[in-house]
């Protein structure tokens, strides 16, 4: 009887055990769970941050009539040799996405083909990303270019190479424009000027490079062709450490 009575107790204390490690069990997945969750939304809002601005789906730029966008905006870095080199935006309040994430500064390292090591997370890059809000509103001016759509892959080979950029950084401005320049009938297109650039995002890199090549484009899809006069564009010739950005965005 007393044996009957001893395993019985044993058997509620094994029970009270199994009981209390699967509570433990159903907090820490929970505890998982809660956490799995809080990641995804920080993951989910920097990627929200981004395509609120730019919706790949249907290719809507985000505008705002007061602060326009500047769509991609991207930099290349092409020091002599290996350097150490950070990348400050003066009108950072201005940023709407931007990878790597920007936070006061971008510090790289840079290599003389171009290649780039993010000094915070070592991760390798070929370019600095970012998107912006407009101080400028710009519109169709006296000066500029009409394009026809179907016109635009040889248009724009010719006047980025005048404007500086190699064959592979055109490449890379054309395949991200080109499907929307291509889908309107006609195009205007303007290359804001480097004063324009500089006040709508001032640059400072350090050290300074010999080269700055900054290249804005700003375009207005048109039913029909308009009369305005050819903007002269200025050649521009690369020599020592060259840093590049072009961008463009969007006239309503």
């Amino acid at each position: 009887m007393e044996e009957n009575i001893n395993d019985e107790l044993k058997r509620k204390k094994q029970n009270k055990k199994k009981k209390i490690l699967l509570i433990i069990i159903i907090i820490f997945i929970v505890i998982l769970t809660i956490l799995g969750i809080i990641v995804y939304a920080k993951i989910k809002s920097q990627e929200d941050n981004c395509t609120n601005n730019y919706n790949q789906t249907n290719r809507e730029v985000y505008y705002d009539p007061k602060h326009p966008s500047l769509d991609k905006p991207i930099i290349y870095l092409y020091p002599t040799e290996d350097t150490k080199v950070s990348v400050k935006l003066m009108k950072d309040d201005n940023l709407t996405c931007s990878y790597p994430k920007y936070k006061e500064e971008w510090k790289v390292l840079a290599q003389s083909n171009g290649n780039l090591i993010d000094l915070d997370t070592n991760r390798q890059l070929y370019s600095l990303y970012y998107e912006s809000k407009s101080d400028i509103e710009f519109k169709v001016e006296k000066e500029g270019f009409v394009v026809k759509g179907e016109d635009i892959v040889s248009f724009l080979e010719e006047k980025l190479a005048i404007l500086g950029l190699t064959e592979k950084e055109a490449e890379e401005f054309i395949i991200y424009w080109l499907p929307k320049l291509e889908a309107n009938k006609y195009n205007y297109i303007r290359f804001a000027t480097v004063d324009e650039i500089n006040e709508n995002m001032p640059l400072e890199i350090n050290p300074n490079p010999d080269t700055i090549i900054r290249v804005l484009m700003t375009f207005k899809g048109l039913e029909k062709p308009i009369n305005i006069q050819e903007q002269q564009l200025e050649a521009q010739t690369r020599t020592g450490f060259v840093a590049v950005e072009w961008g463009g965005t969007e006239i309503k």
